[in-house]
């Protein structure tokens, strides 16, 4: 690395970045989630995001980043399928300058795990989701961030002969892989107790609300902060300061615009669907808009932003209400969200990517044939089988083993308790002068608790 200010300056934003997406996973998803389901469930729902993040860190630094930037032929497309996890097992041989960009990669993997937790919302054993974690990061997401990011096999397997996929910060490698993995999830786990039989309504969309706007902001770090330098543009510091102004301006842009299209958009088919725009509503199109520009960042116009968007919003709003209509119990939405939304924004950046984009080639509206669709399509399809296969192997492993429901008795009366001994919200009773006080507002919590 070479000295001066731009490049210090440099590792400076990545720390902030780095802290952003990790506050994506802790707090920021734990409140989105939390406040979506029942007031019964929503301290699990938070700590399934909690205990992601930690398990996925030492897992990561074990041997998650040998698997998924090892040195395989990274980087020049002769790489294989899976990476050597022993080569860097606890990052031997990684140098401490090196670090952030370690860490950096660990809060992708944290948060691609936990995202998956919202399929299978109010009915799962902590241990079965502890089991599951270091299995699917190992067996799912290791792998496909080898492949894509990490020049594996399927990065010589693209028809422009790349040595990436056009996937800016995890379209494939983070939202349709945990798309594909929570509705495997869903399927096998089944529906939660009283599904399609009694209202499951979130129980406090102040904090969804709240939620929805720091991942929002966390989402910045998880966009500017993916981009990458060559050692050429290292070695220039004339370059390296030219790119790096234009392609985080270009970055930040679009993440924010898009974002902005995709909620107005699910606004609009809501209006359209049932009538009202909803705060719920706004939250999930914010969030739709931002897993479909996320592969996309830094291969668009600002015009073709908005078309990621605007497509992320009313697609994802529709494909949600699906759920019902075939009686999928995913939860929260993840399937119709992040593996909807991923395949949006990795499929059009074959439409609408542009040469004049920092980080893109021309797409098909942009005169560059079908080659680049072709190679989002088969990067998806790749991230889809590879996932929903391998997904599936473990879910019946865990399902013939410990098993992952809860007692029916435990669910109806609330995850909170029997996994935890908690509850959220301990508002029936007061301490006074040693003894414990109830009245009018003790009995209406206690009668919102028994229906919630």
């Amino acid at each position: 690395m070479i000295p001066g200010g731009s490049v210090d300056g440099y590792y400076a934003f990545m720390l902030v970045a780095t802290a952003l997406v990790l506050m994506m996973t802790v707090p920021a998803l734990a409140l989105f989630y939390g406040g979506m389901t029942r007031a019964k469930s929503v301290l699990n729902m938070m700590m399934m995001s909690y205990v992601a993040f930690a398990v996925a860190a030492i897992v990561f630094v074990l041997w998650g980043w040998s698997m998924g930037w090892g040195g395989d032929g990274a980087g020049n497309g002769n790489g294989k399928l899976i990476a050597n996890p022993i080569d860097m097992f606890g990052l031997d041989g990684v140098s401490h300058i090196n670090y952030i960009y370690v860490v950096f990669q660990l809060t992708f993997a944290a948060i691609t795990v936990a995202l998956i937790s919202g399929a299978i919302a109010d009915r799962v054993k902590l241990v079965s989701w502890v089991v599951f974690i270091p299995l699917w990061l190992t067996a799912c997401y290791f792998p496909i961030a080898h492949n894509v990011w990490g020049g594996g096999w399927l990065a010589g397997q693209l028809a422009k002969g790349s040595t990436f996929a056009q996937d800016y910060a995890g379209g494939t490698v983070v939202h349709i892989n945990a798309g594909v993995a929570g509705l495997v999830l869903a399927l096998v786990i089944g529906k939660r107790v009283g599904f399609m039989k009694e209202p499951m309504k979130p129980h406090n969309l102040t904090l969804t609300m709240i939620g929805a706007g720091l991942l929002w902001f966390g989402w910045y770090g998880f966009n500017v902060g993916s981009i990458v330098f060559t050692p050429e543009s290292l070695a220039d510091p004339a370059k390296f300061s030219e790119q790096f102004q234009a392609e985080t301006g270009v970055t930040f842009l679009n993440t924010t615009i898009a974002t902005c299209a995709a909620m107005l958009a699910w606004l609009i088919v809501e209006r359209f669907l049932h009538g009202k725009a909803t705060s719920l509503g706004a939250a999930s199109g914010i969030v739709a808009g931002l897993v479909a520009i996320t592969p996309a960042c830094g291969a668009v116009s600002l015009v073709g932003a908005i078309v990621v968007g605007a497509v992320a919003g009313g697609a994802c709003a529709v494909a949600v209400g699906l759920k019902f209509k075939v009686g999928l119990d995913d939860s929260l939405d993840v399937v119709g969200v992040h593996l909807v939304g991923g395949l949006v924004g990795t499929l059009l950046i074959g439409l609408v990517s542009t040469s004049s984009a920092p980080g893109g080639i021309d797409g098909l509206f942009y005169g560059g044939g079908f080659a680049s669709l072709g190679d989002q399509a088969l990067a998806a399809l790749f991230t889809i089988v590879w996932t929903g296969v391998l997904t599936t192997v473990i879910a019946f492993a865990i399902k013939y083993t410990i098993g992952w429901r809860i007692d029916v008795e435990d669910e109806v009366e609330g995850i909170d308790g029997d996994q935890h001994g908690e509850s959220a919200y301990d508002l029936g009773t007061s301490i006074s002068g040693g003894l414990p006080t109830s009245g009018v507002l003790a009995a209406s919590t206690v009668s919102e608790g028994a229906n919630a």
